[in-house]
């Protein structure tokens, strides 16, 4: 009798955790419900012309040593309208920026000394939210890498330069065109008023020959 009672009692456990386990197919909605949001990276309106992984450094002053900026993908990235280039590096884990500046046509990006995977190069950077003078250097993997990136950028700057020559040459033009049609000449204005002048004379001179004209003929009727 005290034997078949624990077997008794487990079959009533097994049946009881089986009767937990039915889905009993009621559905339970979230507590907190999360929305997409959209995020802008502010790159919406660029094209990339280049997208590389690097480590970049930044020159300290102070210290007289180079420092590390962090290591991600540096870009070149193309305004849709404007045509300008800047060059956007971020860290490839936390995506803080390590670099943001434009591309300008006085920029010039020279290999490191002793290191054929990296190259220096100074720029205005706006990466801290405030306009800085930095001396970057930037290391890659390979340095067909290196050797990529250099040629780009300087294909960039020389671009930003003929694009500046082209907008002051069309400004120029069309300040010629403005005073070659509003600004005329004095000696071209007293021209057109010497002849204006002449007309007039004939005009005149024409009207008494036809006076004299009428007198005659009247006479001889």
């Amino acid at each position: 009798m005290s034997s078949a009672e624990p077997e008794h009692e487990h079959r009533e456990e097994e049946e009881a955790a089986g009767a937990d386990d039915e889905d009993t197919g009621a559905q339970v909605a979230p507590i907190v419900r999360l929305e997409e949001v959209a995020v802008t990276t502010g790159e919406e309106n660029e094209d990339a012309v280049l997208d590389l992984k690097a480590k970049l450094y930044r020159f300290d002053k102070e210290g007289n040593q180079w420092k590390e900026r962090g290591a991600g993908t540096v870009k070149l990235l193309k305004h849709k309208e404007t045509g300008k280039v800047r060059l956007v590096m971020r860290q490839s884990k936390t995506l803080k920026i390590c670099a943001n500046h434009l591309v300008i046509p006085t920029m010039t990006v020279q290999e490191h000394a002793g290191n054929e995977k990296s190259c220096v190069w100074h720029a205005a950077d706006f990466a801290d939210g405030e306009l800085k003078d930095e001396f970057f250097c930037i290391r890659f993997a390979s340095l067909e890498n290196c050797k990529t990136f250099m040629e780009t950028f300087q294909e960039v700057a020389e671009s930003q330069t003929k694009k500046e020559e082209n907008v002051d040459a069309s400004n120029a033009a069309g300040l010629l065109e403005k005073l070659s049609v509003e600004d005329k000449k004095p000696e071209e204005k007293s021209e057109e008023k010497t002849e204006e002048k002449v007309k007039e004379d004939d005009v005149k001179e024409e009207k008494p020959s036809d006076n004299a004209e009428k007198k005659e003929e009247a006479a001889s009727a």
